[in-house]
C-alpha cells in the first residue's frame, strides 16, 4: 500500500517534463506542508504539541505569510502558543547564561590554565548553545525530509522494478545538481548491484546534455543584449537565467515547478 501511495507523485512529478522532476516533488510537499499547518491542524493538540518545539524556520515564516495572507489568525495561534513555550525554555536559559558569565568573571585564572574550570569563552558558548537551538529546528523541514525519503526510496523501488518508469528517467531532462547527487549517493543503499552502473550512467549521461543545453540557453541569453542579435528570435532563452538557477541548486526561482490546477 505505501508503494501504491507514494508511486502516484513520483510518477505526477516525472511526467511534468521539468527540469528536475525531484524539485516539483520537493516544492509540491512542501506547499502541502504549509498549508496542512494553516488548516484545521492548527486546533489538534499534537500538531500544536510539535509546532511548539520545534517552530519553522524563516524560509518557511515567510510561506505561511504570504500562503496564510486570508488566515493570519491560524498562524497566530500558532505563534502564541509557540512563544509561550519559547518564553519558559528563554528564562532557563538565560538562567543557565547569567551562571556562566558569573563563572567566567570569577574563576582564578591559574584554574583555566590548568584545565580544572573551563575558559570564559567555553562557557558562555556552551550556554549560549540553548538559544541557538531553539533557532534551528523547523517542523515543515522535517516533514520535507521525512516525506521525500519516502518519495526517494519509492523512486529507487520504480527504477529498478518498472520498465515503462524506468524509460520515462531516462528520456527525463535530467535533475538539479544537489539531487543528482542525492540520487548517486544512494543508489548504492538502495539498488542491488547489477542496476547501480546503468543508473550512473544515465545519470551523468542527463546532467551531462541537458547541462549543454543549459549552457546554450543562457548563453544565447546573453548574446541578445548584443546589438547585432537584437533581431534575432529569443529561442527558449527567456527564462535561461531562472532555469540555470534552479539547475545548478534546486528550484528556488522563477515559475513554479508544478503548473496549478
Amino acid at each position: 500500500m505505501r508503494y501504491h501511495i507514494d508511486t502516484i507523485p513520483v510518477w505526477d512529478a516525472i511526467k511534468l517534463d521539468g527540469e528536475c522532476f525531484l524539485c516539483a516533488l520537493r516544492r509540491k510537499t512542501e506547499i502541502g506542508e504549509v498549508e496542512h499547518y494553516l488548516g484545521a491542524s492548527v486546533m489538534e493538540p499534537d500538531t500544536r504539541i510539535q509546532v511548539n518545539q520545534k517552530g519553522f524556520c524563516c524560509n518557511h515564516q515567510v510561506m505561511l505569510t504570504v500562503i496564510g495572507k486570508d488566515n493570519r489568525l491560524g498562524h497566530a495561534l500558532m505563534l502564541e502558543s509557540h512563544v509561550s513555550q519559547t518564553r519558559e525554555r528563554l528564562a532557563k536559559a538565560c538562567k543557565h547564561i547569567r551562571s556562566a558569565a558569573k563563572g567566567a568573571a570569577n574563576g582564578s585564572i591559574i584554574d583555566r590554565l590548568t584545565g580544572k574550570t573551563p575558559s570564559p569563552a567555553k562557557m558562555m558558548e556552551d550556554a549560549a548553545h540553548e538559544l541557538t537551538e531553539m533557532t534551528e529546528t523547523c517542523i515543515v523541514c522535517d516533514s520535507i525530509k521525512d516525506n521525500m525519503g519516502r518519495y526517494l526510496h519509492t523512486f529507487f523501488h520504480l527504477y529498478e522494478n518498472d520498465t515503462d518508469f524506468r524509460k520515462r528517467f531516462e528520456g527525463c531532462k535530467g535533475l538539479c545538481l544537489p539531487h543528482a547527487a542525492e540520487l548517486l549517493t544512494l543508489a548504492p543503499h538502495e539498488l542491488s548491484s547489477r542496476d547501480i552502473p546503468g543508473l550512473t550512467d544515465t545519470v551523468c549521461r542527463l546532467e551531462t546534455e541537458n547541462f549543454d543545453r543549459i549552457q546554450e540557453d543562457i548563453s544565447w541569453f546573453c548574446r541578445k543584449f548584443d546589438y547585432r542579435y537584437y533581431d534575432e528570435p529569443w529561442k527558449n532563452s527567456r527564462d535561461a537565467v531562472e532555469r540555470t538557477v534552479n539547475k545548478l541548486r534546486g528550484w528556488c526561482v522563477g515559475t513554479e515547478p508544478n503548473p496549478k490546477d
